[in-house]
C-alpha cells in the first residue's frame, strides 16, 4: 500500500500544476481466446460474406485501436502465456512447447509474473479462466495460486487436453455449476462480469483466459443451429461449431462493457485482446495467411489484437506496427506507473507509444524458437524463425531447410525467395543463431 501512495504521489508531482488531479493508472482487462486464428473476428475478416458474428469485438476495435501486425511468441499456447506472464520469451524460460501430463515442467513461482508486478503496487488482481503454466498436476509447484493473484476462479485443476464446455468439467471437477446445463464460456464471462463488480472501488487487474476455441469443439446447441443455417457453412472455414464458440466469447466482451459502463469505469479501463496462437487448421481455415497452429507459417503465429481504452486511445485507429505478446508486459508496467523487476530482463518493447498514436519503430525484430521434443498432433516442425523488417525466415531443425519470405509483397507465404536472396538468407540466417546463442 505504501508503494501505492507514493505512486500517486509521484504523478501528481509530474503535472504542470499541483491543483490539477493525479492521474490515476487505468483498470486493466486482457481477454485472451484460445487458438483464434487472425482473420476469425468480423473487423479482421478479408471476405465479403463474413460468416462470423463478433459485434462487440468489432465495436471494441472501432472504439479503439486495431493492430494488423500481431504476434503471438509461440505457435502453441503455453510458451505464449509464459511470454504474456514473464515478459520474457519462452526460450529463456526453457518451456518452448505445450505442457501436457506427462510434463514436470512448470513456471516456477521464482518468476515474476506481470499479477505480482501490479499486485505489489496496489491492483487487486484475478485470474478467470485457462492458466496452462505447468504440466505438473500432481505437484501443484506451478499452480496459479503459488503466482500471487488475489483471486483465481474456475482455472483447471487437470489437464485439459481434448476440450471440456458443459459442466460438469473433467479438468475442474470442484468447480459447482451455477445454472443447469451450465455452458463454460457463459460461466467465465459470468465470474469476469462478478469480478469487476467486487472491485469496482479499487485499481483491478482482470485476466480473463478463454478455453475457447480449443477443440474438441462444442458451441451452445442453439448458436450452433443458426450458423449450420447460413450459407457457407463448412466443416472448416465457416465451422458452424467454431462460429458459436466464438459468439459466446463475444458475449462476455459485450458484457463486460457494459458493466464497466454502468459503474462510470469506461473511460479508465483499458481492455486488450488476443490469441495464444492461430486456429487449428483440422477445423477452421486461417486464409489468407499460410498454416495454422503448431507451424510457424503466418497462421501459426499472426493473431488479433485489440487495444480499447477511451481515455488513452483514441478510436477508429488501425496499425500495421508489429507487436508481440512479450510486449504486453512492459506496456502494462508503464501504464501503471511501475517500474520492471530488475533481476528479470524483459524481451519485448511497450507500445505505450503507438497506443498513444506516435510512430513505431521502423524496423522491429522478432524471434520464434520451437524445438519438438515430441511429436505435435497437428504435424507441425520443429523450428526457429526470425522477422526483420518485411523479410522473414524460417528455419527447421528436422532437416537442413531454410525458406525466407517477404511478407509486405507475400503475406500468404507462397515464394520461397532463399535462393534468389542468397545475401538476405545468409544474414537472418546468422542473426537468428547468433540470437539463440544470447539464450544459451
Amino acid at each position: 500500500m505504501l508503494q501505492r501512495v507514493i505512486h500517486l504521489l509521484l504523478c501528481l508531482l509530474t503535472l504542470p500544476g499541483l491543483a490539477q488531479k493525479a492521474q490515476v493508472p487505468p483498470n486493466i482487462i486482457i481477454i485472451l481466446a484460445d487458438d483464434l486464428g487472425w482473420s476469425e473476428l468480423g473487423c479482421y475478416s478479408t471476405r465479403n460474406d463474413r460468416f462470423n458474428e463478433t459485434p462487440n469485438l468489432d465495436q471494441l476495435a472501432a472504439g479503439g485501436m486495431r493492430f494488423t501486425q500481431a504476434y503471438a511468441t509461440a505457435p502453441v499456447c503455453t510458451p505464449t502465456r509464459i511470454a504474456l506472464m514473464t515478459g520474457q520469451h519462452p526460450a529463456r524460460v526453457g518451456i518452448t512447447d505445450y505442457l501436457d501430463a506427462k510434463d514436470e515442467k512448470f513456471l516456477s513461482p521464482d518468476y515474476v509474473t506481470l499479477n505480482e508486478q501490479l499486485k505489489n503496487w496496489g491492483y487487486h488482481t484475478g485470474l478467470v479462466g485457462k492458466w496452462h503454466l505447468t504440466g505438473d498436476y500432481g505437484k501443484r509447484r506451478g499452480e496459479p495460486a503459488k503466482h500471487g493473484w488475489n483471486e483465481v476462479i474456475c482455472s483447471e485443476t487437470g489437464y485439459i487436453a481434448n476440450g471440456d464446455y458443459f459442466h460438469p468439467y473433467f479438468f475442474m471437477p470442484e468447480v459447482a455449476a451455477r445454472s443447469e446445463g451450465e455452458y463454460l464460456t457463459d460461466r467465465l464471462n459470468q465470474e469476469a462480469v462478478d469480478f469487476i463488480k467486487r472491485n469496482a472501488t479499487k485499481p483491478f487487474f482482470l485476466y480473463l483466459s478463454h478455453y475457447a476455441v480449443h477443440t474438441k469443439l462444442a458451441g451452445w446447441p442453439d448458436k450452433v443451429a443458426k450458423y449450420r443455417q447460413k450459407p457457407g457453412a463448412g466443416p472448416k472455414q465457416n465451422n458452424p461449431e467454431l462460429a458459436a464458440m466464438l459468439e459466446s466469447i463475444d458475449d462476455g466482451v459485450g458484457q463486460i462493457v457494459q458493466t464497466l459502463k454502468e459503474l462510470s469505469l469506461s473511460d479508465n479501463t483499458l481492455i486488450l485482446f488476443t490469441s495464444d496462437n492461430g486456429g487449428e487448421l483440422n477445423v477452421t481455415s486461417n486464409a489468407p495467411l499460410r498454416g495454422g497452429k503448431s507451424e510457424l507459417y503466418e497462421g501459426g503465429i499472426r493473431e488479433p489484437f485489440i487495444a480499447h481504452w477511451p481515455k488513452g486511445i483514441k478510436p477508429g485507429q488501425v496499425s500495421d506496427a508489429v507487436i508481440n505478446t512479450l510486449d504486453i508486459y512492459p506496456t502494462l508496467l508503464e501504464l501503471a506507473g511501475v517500474k520492471p523487476a530488475k533481476e528479470q530482463p524483459l524481451d519485448g518493447i511497450s507500445i505505450v507509444p503507438i497506443l498513444k498514436g506516435r510512430s513505431a519503430p521502423r524496423t522491429r525484430t522478432l524471434y520464434w524458437h520451437y524445438p519438438l521434443p515430441k511429436p505435435h498432433f497437428l504435424g507441425g516442425r520443429s523450428a526457429g524463425a526470425i522477422r526483420s523488417g518485411n523479410f522473414k525466415l524460417i528455419e527447421y531443425f528436422d532437416k537442413e531447410q531454410v525458406e525466407l519470405f517477404n511478407l509486405a509483397e507475400d503475406g500468404s507465404e507462397q515464394t520461397d525467395l532463399s535462393e534468389k536472396l542468397p545475401a538476405k538468407r545468409t544474414q537472418l540466417l546468422t542473426q537468428l543463431r547468433e540470437w539463440r546463442k544470447t539464450l544459451d
